[in-house]
């Protein structure tokens, strides 16, 4: 699991909560907060 404010690395990450999919193109992008539902928690598709 992520979480917002961590550096997990490329890839796309759905959020817990609402399904959201965040996509960070670079390795030292920091995780958001999820946009739609503002939750904090997301998994690695």
């Amino acid at each position: 699991m992520v979480t917002t404010g961590e550096k997990p690395g490329k890839g796309t990450y759905i959020c817990n909560n609402c399904g959201t999919e965040i996509i960070l193109d670079d390795n030292s992008d920091t995780m958001p907060p999820c946009p739609k539902c503002n939750e904090t928690e997301f998994n690695r598709k």
